[in-house]
Parts: structure tokens; sequence; C-alpha cells
């Protein structure tokens, strides 16, 4: 039985980053993952990597600039005729960037010496100060176990996946043709997403939402801006409905549904399911070693990624709180840390959220809601891109950036934006966040002219009544 030091249970985001920080910090280690690429190869990067994060953005890239040349080239000057799209080449540009980036990790797990082993890791017991793994036939042991198995797509029973007409996030991107209906089940940032890119290349998109409030975790002035832009794009946007039933027909699928208490029928080609993710512990060996788990099914933790297991520490999507990449890298980082005796930390309450519609939207920290609930006292400023130069020359004008401060402090508790580029945006204020800045100190930071940056410093200015441009 070969022996490890630490031993990463999952590949994705927040397995990977932990298996190589731990070998950067001189444990022996491995990483134990089980996806398989389209070409039957190992594939490392979960999820993220292979059908979630990175070949979305991907589509999300392809079919925007489709829009672009569509619809806002003849206000640049440029006439363009016999547009067309080749969906084969825009996967198969998708699936080469996958190839790249996954075969890059592999190279990665070559340069600091973490050994890869391809199959599903399961605990089968502890002896001694090892824990036992087994991955197949094969044995392994670690004096540490770290279970980054992520999350899996939820399904309704009422309609489970079949991998065609009724598919989940990899399924929506593996589409052979545009459907001319899509139907969109869940007004999620993966189902704006996915129904978003649908929508560019020419389908006929109804998202059905069981919230009555759209986009209920972002904050209510970016939900009614992003409602009103996406309405205006061509997504029909049903909210409150409630499924009733789903089924498959000879030309495609027939939801029904309620709505304000009526019975509405939506006949599409092909159904997309995004309703949400759930732990990944199936296989596991939970049971079996007593691992202990919530009501919901996520392994529990204490601040420090340990479950009750001795030398078993777990962290990403499994134990729950923001299903997103970047936190579970962070997480991914700190347990290696404090594996090996450092002082490893995630901020939680400064984790950027990110939606990449068009326009995208970007957050971090409490929403307005947030603080009035919490009854704490605020300062509100907000700037429009419109009165932005650089989003001129853009030719995109839509949203804007809002900044909430501390009424007694100053300190910025929550910036939320809307519009082009936000995703980039964001990093500035998360940064500002983590070493607790002021919207003074945002304000006061000279931001190069022209840029979309700018809005974010107006915003600030804003808080205390004084922006210039408007």
């Amino acid at each position: 039985m070969e022996l490890f030091d630490v031993i990463v249970i999952g590949g994705g985001p927040g397995g990977y980053v932990a298996a190589i920080r731990s070998a950067q910090l001189g444990l022996r280690t491995a990483c134990i993952d089980d996806w398989t690429g389209a070409d039957g190869k190992a594939s490392l990067g979960g999820t993220c990597l292979n059908v979630g994060c990175i070949p979305s953005k991907a589509m999300l890239d392809s079919s925007e600039r489709l829009e672009q040349i569509q619809h806002d080239a003849s206000a640049h000057g440029i006439q363009v005729e016999g547009v067309s799209i080749d969906l084969g080449k825009m996967l198969g540009r998708k699936d080469e960037i996958v190839r790249t980036l996954t075969q890059g990790i592999q190279g990665l797990f070559r340069k600091n010496k973490v050994t890869g082993i391809h199959g599903r890791g399961s605990l089968l017991a502890r002896q001694g100060d090892q824990w036992v793994i087994g991955v197949g036939d094969a044995r392994f042991g670690a004096r540490r176990v770290v279970i980054a198995t992520g999350s899996v797509p939820r399904s309704l029973p009422i309609a489970p996946f079949d991998g065609d007409r009724i598919v989940d996030n990899a399924g929506a991107l593996a589409f052979p043709e545009v459907p001319a209906k899509l139907g969109v089940i869940g007004a999620g940032v993966i189902g704006l997403e996915l129904g978003s890119v649908w929508r560019r290349l020419g389908s006929q998109v109804t998202v059905l939402e069981a919230s009555p409030a759209f986009l209920a975790a972002a904050d209510e002035t970016i939900q009614k801006e992003a409602l009103k832009q996406f309405q205006k794009q061509g997504l029909d946007l049903h909210l409150g409905v409630s499924i009733e039933t789903v089924e498959k027909t000879e030309q495609g699928v027939s939801v029904l549904y309620a709505e304000k208490g009526e019975s509405q029928l939506l006949e599409v080609d092909r159904l997309i399911v995004a309703v949400g993710r759930i732990p990944n512990t199936q296989g596991l060996g939970a049971d079996t070693v007593g691992l202990e788990l919530d009501g919901r099914g996520f392994v529990k933790v204490d601040d420090h990624y340990r479950t009750n297991l001795p030398g078993v520490y777990a962290i990403g999507d499994v134990i729950g709180g923001a299903m997103l990449a970047h936190k579970a890298e962070d997480e991914g980082v700190a347990v290696a840390e404090l594996i090996a005796g450092q002082a490893g930390h995630v901020n939680y309450d400064v984790i950027p959220w990110v939606i990449y519609t068009s326009p995208e939207i970007a957050w971090a920290g409490k929403t307005e809601q947030q603080l009035k609930a919490d009854g704490v006292a605020y300062t509100v400023g907000s700037f429009p891109f419109m009165a932005n130069g650089r989003a001129r020359a853009h030719h995109d004008v839509r949203g804007m950036v809002k900044v909430l401060a501390d009424a007694k402090t100053d300190r910025v508790l929550g910036v939320h934006m809307i519009g082009p580029q936000v995703s980039e945006l964001i990093g500035e204020v998360v940064t500002l966040m983590e070493f607790g800045g002021s919207a003074e100190d945002l304000a006061r930071t000279v931001h190069a002219h022209p840029t979309l940056s700018e809005v974010v410093k107006e915003a600030a200015l804003a808080v205390g009544k004084r922006a210039i441009h408007i």
C-alpha cells in the first residue's frame, strides 16, 4: 500500500489547489479524481473546468460576439451581412479550451510532484494513524485526507435528466443544434447564463422560476435593473411558478406549470433543469467510516475544515456555503496550510459573486436589504455607466455601481454592480474590503481615465454626495 502525507479526494478547483499547495509545503501528496473527458481519458478540474465555469464562459463569449456583430456593429459604422454560425466549430472551440486547461493541471501536478490517481476514492478504514483509501481494487494510505468531491446538479423527480431532451448544465453545453424553443427551469446563475447563450444563438427562451423574487440573493436595485435588461433582450421570464408535470413528447418536452393560480402549458424542443446543486458524497464511504453529514447531506466541518473523523478534512461545495470555484480554491489553500501547521483562513464576508450574463452582475458584502434587516445604519452612493466616457465608447451604458458604507465609520459594507466587465471591476472592491477600507479610501484613489473603473470611484464619491460627473 503506497503511503502519502495527504490524499485529496476530488480534483476540482478546491481539490487540485489543495493538492498543489500541500505539495508546495513539503507534504507527499496524491489527488484522486474520477472525472473522464469526452476522449475517455482522465480529466482534472472537476465540474468547473469540464462542464461548468470554463466551457460556459467560452460559449457566453462566442454567443456575445455574435450578438455584437448582429446588433452593435452598425452603431460603429460597420455593416455586416449574411452572418451565420457554425455550431460545431463553436462547440469545438469550447472543448479545446477545456482540454488545454485540464491538461495544464496535469502539468502542474508533475511540476509540484503531486501523484494523480484516476478513479473514485472511498474511505475504507483507519489503521493506526493512517486512513486507508480504496480506488477500485487498489489501496492507498494517508495520515491526512481532504474531501473535495464537490457537488452535482439537483434533479427534479418529475423531470429526470436524460442527457438529450431534459438536461443539466453539462447537456446544455452540448446541444447538437440550436433549439427553436428552449425551456429553462430555474432563474439562478446557471439558468440565466445558459439561457442567455442559446437566446443569442437564436432560441426562443422561456425561464420558469419558483421564487417570486428575481435573483433574490442580489441587492434589490440590481434585481430590478437585471430583470429589466433581460426582459428587454427577449428572455421570457416567469416568476413565482410551480411546476406540475414534465413530459417528453415526440416533438420535445411539455411542461405544465401554475402561474398566479392558473395552469399554463409550455412546449419546447429541449429543457434545461437548473434548480441548484447537491453535495457529491456518493461512493465516499461516509456510512462505512462514520463520517458525519448534516440534514442536507453536506459534510460537517468546524472552522478549520476538520470533520468528526481524526485527520479527515473537507472543503468546497461538499461542505455547503457559497458554491463557487474561487471559494473552494481559497479553502484548498487554507486547509493545506492548516495541515502543515500554518494559519490558513478564508474571509467569507468578502467573497465576490459574479453572473456572466450581458450585462454582467457582480457583488461582494452585504445587500441593502440585509443591512436594513440587521438594523445597520448605512449610507449609499451609486453611479450609472451611462455617465462614463469609456462605457460610451464601448457602446454599452447599461447598469450602475452601488456602494454601501457604514454611516459611522464609512467602512465599505457592500458593493453591487451590473454593467460591462463588472466581473473584473469587483476585484478592486474585494481588495479594499479585505483591508477594511472606507468609501473615502476608494473615492480618493486615482483611477485611470478613461476607464470603466471610474464608475466605481464615482459611486464611492456619491456616498459623500460629491460625485463629479452626474
